[in-house]
Parts: structure tokens; sequence; C-alpha cells
């Protein structure tokens, strides 16, 4: 099976070398737990070190943030923006219904899925991207009235990003409830690989720790690994890195 190169440092270890091609992925998290960094990292190292361009779709936060954000890891997205290897599509202004000032946007006529798809579409055709990031799910449903309307939204996302043969990555919200891991529950179905950020408080400390869940056509470490957002953006861990072997 042919793999994609996360750009996570410590984590394709972890996955038999990488992402499997072509495939959707889920990467769900409470609040802090480094989720956009991860999606950030994993469409900047394609395009910087792997010569794989990519698209970042924002529905939560505007690009300038992020540009702004990714130069504390030293990630010059707008170079990249320059250089025809990295398209960010600001969803976010949309959904207030304000236009925005970013040369690619969803109107600000309304939020809409399917005009969403059509720019994802096309800028993949016009970039010949390889690397798709979509942050986030719940922001994304949050004009759908129900499940079945989320789960359709989402079926026809993952299937028109699978023939457009990107290797995707879609951000997510934990949900109420033991073993969901997403915010509708029903992403984790959809998809082919699960993997969970927490951050977990434990007295005057903090810990984040990440976790693959499920991934399909792969023998995947299944431990819970000690991760840190540091200079270099997100580093994974070993259990006998951080704790010693036993």
């Amino acid at each position: 099976m042919e793999r994609v190169r996360t750009g996570i440092i410590g984590l394709d270890e972890l996955l038999e070398g990488g992402f499997p091609s072509g495939r959707a992925m889920l990467v769900s998290g409470g609040c802090g737990t480094g989720k956009t960094t991860f999606g950030v990292q994993y469409v900047y190292a394609g395009a910087e070190k792997y010569g794989e361009p990519g698209i970042y779709v924002t529905l939560d936060e505007r690009p300038s943030l992020i540009r702004e954000d990714c130069l504390n890891f030293g990630w010059d997205l707008r170079k990249l923006e320059e250089e025809n290897m990295l398209q960010i599509i600001d969803g976010a202004i949309a959904r207030i219904g304000i236009p925005s000032d970013e040369e690619f946007s969803l109107p600000s006529t309304g939020f809409d899925v399917d005009k969403l798809l059509i720019e994802i579409l096309t800028s993949i055709k016009r970039y010949g991207a390889k690397r798709v990031v979509i942050d986030s799910i719940p922001s994304l449903g949050y004009n759908l009235k129900t499940e079945h309307e989320v789960r359709k939204a989402l079926l026809k996302l993952g299937y028109l990003l699978e023939k457009a043969g990107v290797t995707s990555i879609l951000i997510s919200e934990l949900g109420d409830g033991k073993n969901r891991f997403s915010k509708y529950g029903v992403e984790e179905y959809l998809v082919d690989g699960v993997i969970v950020l927490h951050y977990m408080g434990v007295g005057m400390t903090s810990n984040r720790t990440l976790h693959i869940r499920k991934m399909r056509g792969t023998k995947h470490s299944e431990d819970l690994h000690p991760l840190e957002i540091g200079p270099r953006g997100i580093v994974v861990h070993r259990i006998e890195e951080e704790y010693g072997e036993s």
C-alpha cells in the first residue's frame, strides 16, 4: 500500500510509514489539543518537504490569523501560496455573511456545502493538490438540521475527495459519551483512519497525548503517545522515550 508521509514528527513510525494514500482521516479532540496545528503541519510539510501541493479549508479561523500563528513555528504559508503549493480557502467569513478579502473564499451570500465542494474540487484540479484539510466538520454541519443531513454531506464529501485522489484530513471535536470520537458520532465510521488528541490536566501539570484509534490497512500502534507542541510544531513521542523502557 502506498503511504503518504504526514510531516508530524514521530507519527509515521507508528503508522507503517504514513497515511494510506488517497484515503480520508479524522483528527478529533477537545479545545487546545492541537487539531488545527496538526492539520496545518500536514499540508505545510507536504508542500515544503515532499513537493505535494495542498489545500487548507478553514471554516473557523480567519486565514490571516492562521498565517500569523504559523510563523511561530517558522512556517511561511504566504510563501507557499505565492508558489502555488498551498491554497487557503476562507469559509469562516462566509458563515457570518461578510465578504472576505481573501483571494479564495466562499461567497458571502450564504454558506452552502455544495458550493464548498465545488471550490475544493476546482482548486484540486487547478493546483494538482495531493492533500486537503477541512477545519472543521462541526462548522461544516452548522447549517444542517439533522444527523441524516450531516451524514449525507459527509458521505458526499468523502466520496468526492477519494475520487479526486487526495489524502485528506477532516477535523472534528469529541462528542459526548463513551467511545464517541466526533461531534456527530458518524464521522469516525465514514473515514479510513481516526486519530484522537487529548489534553489532560493532572494536579499542577497538563499533558497532551495522541491515540491512533483506527487506521485501515495498517498495523499501527495502539498506545497512548505523549505529544508536545514546540518550535517545530507537533512532535509525537514513544512511551519508552517519555517514561523509559520497563
